[in-house]
This record gives structure tokens, C-alpha cells and sequence, in this order.
């Protein structure tokens, strides 16, 4: 599975699910969003994770399941056998791995396995991944990995278009892989470990806040660390208990992924989020409360606010709601990957995501 299948799924409602195995880590970036790292052992019970992933069906599964952490690979075995359990229903399963196992001579046979058993691999690098894990591990693991007939990409993360980082990081990519290596370029944010040194998250007002702002990331899923399914995987509301009421979809310990993708699917008020987003809907609705600090925020209120949910009920229930919501995911999603991560991620470095790869069986040269 290509990196820009994956990405270009993404707005649309339920093609995926995003699924936290441990908030465990055996590195402690300085920029970790989810504050992930060797002294914390959060993580949903195993058997849980089975029952969920168990529970997809030919007929109502997710196109694609995404692996993460912490530091999934942790945990091979599960990855592994996660994997295999999402294929036989038709799920294709992606995961993301910090690269800890990188520093050996060679990769581990676990790990290997468990690349074998996923449909793509992507890595983490950046300037804070690096002073634990040397690019030239990561480049060569990346190289072995490719030799189990899985695709892989990277996922490098920098402060921003002008970061000189991202400039000579991308360069290397280039000499290592002429071309072949596609890579999902983002920015950090004021989430986990970075939240006292990154930049914050914009500020809304001025004329267009109340525009119609359609949100894709309220399209997927996520089962957080503690096996409770969200709406939506902004960092604040994966962390912060208790979760708004509209962003909560049910917990893996009670509810399958049939259960959870109705949930996510008939919401009026997640549909109104998708499709003119939380600020276009809060318009006016709390006039004596302060001004939402940013995009997000203005979400996580909406269930609080009686007219928002009042106007989402009149608008995106039903048929129409319904229609509406999956016209406007897939209309993002023919705008294809580039244009979404040129919204979403760092826009400079945006068509990296569509690089032509290497074939399924064909190793990194």
C-alpha cells in the first residue's frame, strides 16, 4: 500500500482507524507529541486490541488500519498478529515506528515479521529522532525492510517551511533514494513534550473564522492509550479526560468496530464538523464566553453548546446529512494527498507524499 492511498483516504468517514497499541517508548524526543517515552506503560489491554480488530467483517471494516505509539514495534508479535487479523477481513494495516531497533547491526527477526505482516512501514526522523537513532541506521533499516515486499516511506517532522533541517534531511533522502522514497512532511506542534517550546496552534478570529472550514481529521477513529475510541486524534482531546461528549465513540472493551463506525457516521454534530467544521457551527452560539483559543478548541465545546447542537440536528441528520457528509469526504478526497497535506502538514514540502515508490518486491537501492 503507497503512502498517498493512505493519505488520500483520510477524509473520508470511516475509511480508517487509527489504533494506539502502548504509550510506551524506548526514546524521549524532545518534540514528542504524545509525551511517549521509557517510563510510561499506558497502553489498551491486548486482548481488547484482538477483540476490536476481530470484530471487522468482510461488509463493515475500515480500508485501512493504522498501528502507532508510543513505539508499536515493542510489540512485534501484536503488530503481527493484528495485521493478519485485519487481512482476513480485507483491512490493509499501516504502521509508524520511531526506527528504536534501528541502532543494531542488523533488524530484528521479530520486527521483521511483523513488516511482512503489514501492508506499509513508515518511519519516524527528524532532528530530535536523530540524536537516538543515526539517519544512516534508519536509511539501512528502511533498505531491509523494503526486502519483505512491504512498502515504506518516512515521516519527517520539522518547525516549519524554513527550517534548514528539513531542507538538508530532504536533500539526503534524494541522495539515498534517488527519487523512490516518498515521505509525509509535518510540523511540529505545542502537543506532549513540545508543548512549552513549539509554536502553539493559530488563533481563530478575524472576518473568516465563521467560515466553512470542513474538518478531515474528524473522518478516522482513534483508540487512545486507554482503549477509548475518539472522533478525532488531536492530541488534547486523545489525553484529556473526561473526552467531550460528541468526540467520544465508545471503548474497545465494550464496542466493536460496527458499533463505533455508526457512532462516527450518524453523529449530526460530527457531521456538521466534517462538513463546515466546529467554527462555521459555533457561530454565535456562546456570545458571553471568551473567544475559542484555536480550531480545535472551538470543537471540543460544541457538545456543550445547545444551539450548536441544534443546528447540527437540523441540518446533517438524516439522509441528507448523511449524503452531505460523505459527498464532501469524497470531494477532499479527490483533491487528492498533496492537496491535503499541503492544508495539513508542511505545504512546501507537500508532493512528497505522491514520489514515485519502489515496487512491492523491489528493495531500496
Amino acid at each position: 500500500m503507497r503512502l498517498a492511498e493512505i493519505i488520500g483516504l483520510r477524509p473520508e468517514p470511516a475509511a480508517g482507524v487509527l489504533v494506539t497499541l502502548t504509550r510506551r517508548c524506548p526514546l524521549s524526543c524532545a518534540h514528542c507529541s504524545t509525551g511517549s517515552g521509557p517510563d510510561t506503560d499506558e497502553r489498551p489491554a491486548p486482548g481488547d486490541l484482538r477483540r476490536f480488530v476481530a470484530s471487522f467483517t468482510p461488509r463493515d471494516r475500515p480500508d485501512v488500519m493504522m498501528l502507532t505509539g508510543g513505539e508499536p514495534l515493542l510489540m512485534p508479535g501484536l503488530v503481527r498478529e493484528l495485521a493478519l487479523s485485519a487481512k482476513e477481513k480485507g483491512t490493509r494495516t499501516a504502521v509508524l515506528s520511531g526506527m528504536f531497533f534501528a541502532r543494531a547491526r542488523s533488524v530484528p527477526r521479530a520486527v521483521l515479521r511483523a513488516a511482512e505482516a503489514v501492508d506499509h512501514f513508515s518511519a519516524s526522523l527528524d532532528l530530535h529522532h536523530e540524536r537516538e537513532v543515526p539517519r544512516a541506521a534508519v536509511f539501512a533499516a528502511l533498505r531491509a525492510l523494503s526486502t519483505t515486499g512491504t512498502r515504506v516511506s518516512l515521516h519527517l517532522t520539522g518547525t516549519g517551511p524554513d527550517d534548514p533541517y528539513l531542507a538538508e534531511a530532504t536533500a539526503a533522502v534524494e541522495h539515498e533514494f534517488g527519487g523512490t522514497l516518498p515521505v509525509l512532511v509535518n510540523e511540529i506542534r505545542a502537543f506532549g513534550r513540545a508543548a512549552t517550546w513549539a509554536r502553539p496552534a493559530r488563533a481563530v478570529g478575524g472576518d473568516d473564522a465563521a467560515a466553512p472550514a470542513p474538518c478531515a481529521m474528524a473522518a478516522w477513529p482513534v483508540v487512545a492509550f486507554d482503549g477509548t475510541v475518539l472522533a478525532c486524534c488531536n492530541q488534547h482531546t486523545v489525553d484529556r479526560r473526561p473526552v467531550p461528549p460528541h468526540l467520544r465513540l465508545g471503548h474497545i472493551a465494550e464496542d466493536g468496530w460496527g458499533t463505533v463506525r455508526a457512532r462516527a457516521l450518524d453523529s449530526p454534530l460530527l457531521r456538521a464538523v466534517r462538513t463546515v467544521g466546529p467554527l462555521h457551527l459555533g457561530t454565535g452560539h456562546a456570545p458571553d464566553t471568551p473567544p475559542a483559543a484555536s480550531y480545535c478548541d472551538a470543537c471540543r465545546r460544541l457538545s456543550a453548546l445547545p444551539g450548536a447542537v441544534a443546528a447540527a440536528e437540523r441540518t446533517a441528520s438524516g439522509a441528507a446529512g448523511a449524503l452531505l457528509d460523505l459527498t464532501v469526504g469524497r470531494t477532499r478526497r479527490a483533491h487528492g494527498p498533496t492537496a491535503l497535506v499541503r492544508a495539513h502538514g508542511c505545504a512546501p514540502y507537500a508532493a512528497w507524499v505522491e514520489r514515485p515508490e519502489p515496487g512491492a518486491a523491489e528493495a531500496l537501492r
